[in-house]
């Protein structure tokens, strides 16, 4: 197995480590004002896309 020619930088170990962090979920408000995330159903109202698909009990 090759062994590296040179020591890796930590500021460029950093960098490579850095970009595999793990994002905060984008989240959309609908129209009644509560939040959820894209393409899901929406927990609080039952609502997709505009249409009634979970029947919630307050």
């Amino acid at each position: 197995m090759g062994q590296p020619k040179r020591r890796q930088s930590k500021q460029r170990s950093r960098k490579r480590r850095g970009a595999n962090q793990f994002a905060a979920p984008i989240l959309a408000t609908e129209k009644d004002g509560s939040v959820s995330r894209p393409h899901y159903v929406n927990p609080d109202t039952g609502m997709y896309r505009g249409r009634q698909v979970l029947d919630i009990e307050a």
